[in-house]
């Protein structure tokens, strides 16, 4: 996911370096009937931006799911959230 939200912000000439842009990830396994299953992924993104560009991120973070393979592998059987923190650079 990290990977393809990067390169969706790339065609918007935003740079995703290791010391601009990082994941943290965290998720959910449940027990379901009587089989342990992942449920849930939360992908928390951490960008570095300057002012003019968090239009751009903010619109990259809505429309880079459904180009995502892994995302799209598990939609509807793992619930995936993602969320955006803009740091001021």
């Amino acid at each position: 996911m990290m990977g393809t939200l990067a390169s969706v912000l790339a065609t918007k000439k935003i740079r995703t370096h290791s010391d601009r842009f990082r994941a943290d990830v965290a998720g959910d396994i449940e027990n379901v009937d009587g089989v342990l299953k992942i449920t849930e992924i939360r992908v928390h993104y951490r960008l570095t931006l300057q002012p003019e560009e968090k239009d751009d991120a903010r619109w990259a973070l809505e429309n880079y799911i459904e180009k995502c393979p892994g995302a799209m592998s598990v939609a509807g059987c793992i619930r995936l959230e993602h969320s955006l923190a803009v740091v001021p650079g």
